[in-house]
C-alpha cells in the first residue's frame, strides 16, 4: 500500500513538474514573441521612416531635374528666339535694300526713257538738217548725192591703189631682206642647240668568244650548227683567223641583232645544237621586239612628245635598226624633232606639235620594205590609221615636197629634215645603194610562188632561198633556181657573180605523250 502511495505521489509530482515546465516555457515563448513583435514594429517603423525620407529625396530630385530641364528649355528657347529675331532683322534689311534698288532702277528706267525720247528728237532734227544740207549741196554743185559719192570714191580709190602698191613693194623688199637674215639666224641657232652625233651604220657585227675552241662548237659536226644559225636568221657567219671573234654579216640590222643576241646566249649556255639554236633564235626575236618598244618609248620621252599610239611607238623603235644613206633612221627622226621644236620656238608656233610632226615624219621607213609605196605615203597612211591630226599627216606628206604644206609646222619639218640630212658625215650614199641592191635581190626571190623566205648574204654574193616542200618538189627546185638567176641577171647590176642557193627541207614532228 505504501508502495502504491509512493508511486501516486511520484506521478503527481511529475505531472506538476511537467505543468510547471510547460507554463515556464509558455512564458518564455510569450516573452520572446513579445520582444520579436516589438523589434518587428521598430523595424517597420524605421523602414516606413526610411521610405518616407527616400520618397521625399526622390521627389526633391525630380523637382530639381524638372526645374533644371525647364530652365534649359527656356534658355534654348530664348537663344532660338534671338537667332530668329536676327534672321528677321537681316531679311527685313535685305528687303529694304531690294526695295531701294528697285526704286533706283525704276528711277533710272524713267530717266533713260526720257533720254531716249530726247535722243529720238535730236536724231530727227539731225536727219532733217542733213537732208537740208544735202539738198543745198546738190543745188550748188549741180550733182546728185549719188553722183558726188561715185566721183569721190573713184578719186579715193585711185589714190589708195597707188599708195598701196608703193607700200607693198617697200614691204616686200624689206621682208625679203629681213627674212633672209632671220632665217639664217634661226637655222644656225637651231643647229647650235641640237648638236647630235652621227655614226654611219655598218653591215657587220662582231661577237667575242671566250676561246678559239668555241669556233668549232659553233660550226658543229659537218657544219650543221652554223648552217642552222644562218638558215634561221638569214645572217652570214664569217669564222676566220680572227682570234676569239666571229663576224656576223647582213645588210638587215634587225636580222644581225637577232643573230648576235642568239649567238651570245648560245655561247653563255654552252649547249650548241640545232634544236637549241632554234630556241635561242626565237628568244632573241622576242627580245629584239621588246627592245624596239623600249627604244620607241625612250625616243618619245627624249623629245617630250606624249599620247602617241603604242603601235607607232613600236615602229619608231624599229627605226633604230633602219638606215637612210647610212644615217640611223631613229636618230635622224629624234634630231628632226629637236630641230623642229627649236625652229617653232623661234617663230612662235606650237612647239609640241612641231616636235610630234618631226618625230613621225619618217615613220613610213619602218615598214617601207614590207609594204608597197613610198615611205611618205606609207607614213601618212599609218598616221591616219592611228588617229593622228590632219596637221601631222600633212607635215609627213609634205616633208619631201610631194604635197603642198598647209601649215608653218609642215614647212618647219621640211627645213629640219634638210638640215639633219645635210650635216657633214650624216649620210653615206654608197651604203644606201648597196643595201638597196640587197633588198632588191631578196624582193626578186620572194616574188616566186612557193618561196617561204630568202636571205641575201655574203655581201650580196649569195642568196639563200627556203622553199615550202609541199609546194615545190625536188625537180622544180632546179627550174626555180634557174628562173631566179635569169631574172637577177636581167634586172640587177652587180660585180662578179651571185650564187642562188635553193633549200628544200621536210620535217615530221610528233609529240610523245
Amino acid at each position: 500500500m505504501e508502495h502504491l502511495v509512493c508511486i501516486a505521489v511520484g506521478a503527481v509530482v511529475a505531472i506538476i513538474s511537467w505543468i510547471a515546465a510547460i507554463t515556464y516555457r509558455k512564458k518564455v515563448v510569450e516573452s520572446k514573441i513579445g520582444g520579436a513583435e516589438a523589434q518587428a514594429r521598430e523595424i517597420i517603423d524605421e523602414a516606413v521612416k526610411t521610405a518616407e525620407a527616400t520618397k521625399k529625396e526622390a521627389l526633391l530630385e525630380v523637382k530639381e531635374e524638372s526645374l533644371k530641364t525647364k530652365n534649359e528649355l527656356e534658355k534654348e528657347t530664348k537663344e532660338r528666339r534671338a537667332e530668329l529675331q536676327k534672321y528677321e532683322k537681316r531679311v527685313l534689311s535685305k528687303e529694304e535694300a531690294v526695295d531701294k534698288k528697285s526704286d533706283m532702277l525704276e528711277k533710272k528706267e524713267s530717266a533713260l526713257a526720257k533720254k531716249e525720247e530726247q535722243l529720238a528728237k535730236v536724231k530727227a532734227e539731225v536727219e532733217k538738217l542733213n537732208e537740208q544740207r544735202t539738198q543745198e549741196l546738190e543745188r550748188i554743185s549741180g550733182l546728185t548725192s549719188e553722183q558726188a559719192k561715185e566721183i569721190l570714191l573713184q578719186t579715193v580709190e585711185e589714190e589708195v591703189k597707188h599708195d598701196t602698191a608703193k607700200l607693198v613693194k617697200e614691204l616686200e623688199a624689206r621682208a625679203k631682206e629681213e627674212a633672209g637674215k632671220k632665217a639664217k639666224e634661226y637655222v644656225v641657232g637651231a643647229i647650235q642647240k641640237c648638236a647630235a652625233d652621227h655614226v654611219s651604220e655598218a653591215t657587220i657585227s662582231v661577237v667575242q668568244l671566250p676561246n678559239d675552241e668555241m669556233k668549232g662548237r659553233i660550226i658543229g659536226r659537218e657544219g650543221r650548227n652554223i648552217r642552222t644559225l644562218e638558215t634561221m636568221t638569214g645572217v652570214d657567219l664569217i669564222i676566220d683567223d680572227t682570234p676569239e671573234a666571229v663576224i656576223l654579216s647582213s645588210f638587215d640590222p634587225i636580222r644581225r641583232e637577232v643573230a648576235r643576241i642568239a649567238l651570245e646566249k648560245l655561247i653563255v649556255d654552252g649547249r650548241i645544237h640545232p634544236a637549241r639554236i632554234e630556241e635561242m633564235v626565237e628568244k632573241a626575236q622576242k627580245e629584239v621586239e621588246m627592245m624596239m618598244r623600249e627604244e620607241g618609248e625612250a625616243a618619245t620621252l627624249e623629245v617630250g612628245v606624249h599620247g602617241i599610239h603604242p603601235e607607232l611607238v613600236r615602229l619608231l623603235g624599229k627605226m633604230k635598226f633602219r638606215t637612210s644613206f647610212g644615217q640611223n633612221a631613229l636618230k635622224h627622226s629624234i634630231e628632226v624633232a629637236h630641230l623642229s621644236g627649236l625652229l617653232a620656238g623661234e617663230i612662235g608656233v606650237d612647239v609640241r606639235q612641231a616636235k610630234r610632226a618631226g618625230l613621225l615624219h619618217d615613220i613610213g621607213k619602218s615598214v617601207d620594205h614590207e609594204m608597197e609605196g613610198s615611205h611618205i605615203q606609207i607614213g601618212a597612211d599609218l598616221c591616219r590609221k592611228y588617229k593622228e591630226s590632219a596637221l601631222i599627216i600633212n607635215a609627213v606628206e609634205a616633208h619631201h615636197g610631194d604635197v603642198e604644206p598647209e601649215s608653218l609646222i609642215a614647212c618647219i619639218v621640211q627645213a629640219a629634215d634638210a638640215i639633219s640630212a645635210a650635216r657633214p658625215g650624216a649620210r653615206r650614199e654608197t651604203l644606201e645603194t648597196y643595201t638597196n641592191r640587197l633588198q632588191q635581190l631578196e624582193d626578186i626571190t620572194n616574188s616566186y610562188k612557193g618561196v617561204d623566205k630568202s636571205f641575201a648574204i655574203q655581201a650580196g654574193r649569195e642568196v639563200r632561198i627556203m622553199v615550202l616542200p609541199e609546194q615545190v618538189s625536188d625537180a622544180e627546185m632546179v627550174l626555180l633556181a634557174r628562173d631566179i638567176s635569169k631574172q637577177i641577171e636581167d634586172e640587177l647590176e652587180y660585180p662578179g657573180q651571185i650564187k642562188v642557193n635553193v633549200i628544200r627541207e621536210s620535217r615530221a614532228i610528233e609529240f610523245a605523250k
